[in-house]
């Protein structure tokens, strides 16, 4: 026998099946969509829709500093700066201090962040990144998201790394 509780569930899991289920036009719509391979030097459609509009303000061994003004296309439903959203820039702004031509990408290792305050639409953002240390190919960066207009901290971040060995 179902108790109350259950039949919610059930009831509830039934509508969300219902919500994510795509019309016959809407499958046929995403089966025409083509999406070109991507070639070694060029920006995924990844990288275009999470970090256009990022400006890079200053730059030394380091340390990036960067500006962002929050678009629409990163916000939640609330039209605040979205935590996925706050997490890619963490990881991708945190990875570029570390960064060194001509040697692999490193591997995050590690990423742990603390959502002190909310960004909103349009809030123009202060991302700096430096790094803290590294010990042979382990490096440590944080991140720190404020609101250039408030002063407010958005979000820290602290990001851990280590780069593989070059492929002979």
């Amino acid at each position: 026998m179902c108790s109350v509780g259950e039949d919610k569930k059930v009831k509830m899991e039934k509508k969300v099946m219902e919500c994510l289920e795509l019309s016959q036009d809407e499958s046929e719509a995403v089966s025409r969509v083509v999406v070109p391979a991507q070639r070694p030097g060029e920006a995924s459609i990844y990288d275009i829709f999470s970090l256009r509009g990022i400006r890079v303000d200053w730059a030394e061994p380091g340390l990036v500093v960067c500006t962002l003004k929050v678009p629409p296309r990163l916000t939640d439903r609330a039209g605040h700066l979205s935590q996925g959203a706050i997490a890619n820039l963490v990881d991708v702004v945190g990875a570029s201090v570390a960064y060194i031509n001509g040697l692999p990408m490193n591997v995050s290792v590690d990423i742990s962040i603390s959502y002190m305050s909310k960004a909103k639409l349009d809030d123009e953002l202060e991302i700096t990144s430096k790094r803290l240390g590294q010990r042979g190919s382990y490096s440590g960066v944080v991140v720190l998201l404020r609101n250039k207009a408030t002063g407010e901290v958005v979000a820290e971040g602290r990001h851990s790394m280590f780069r593989p060995a070059a492929k002979l």
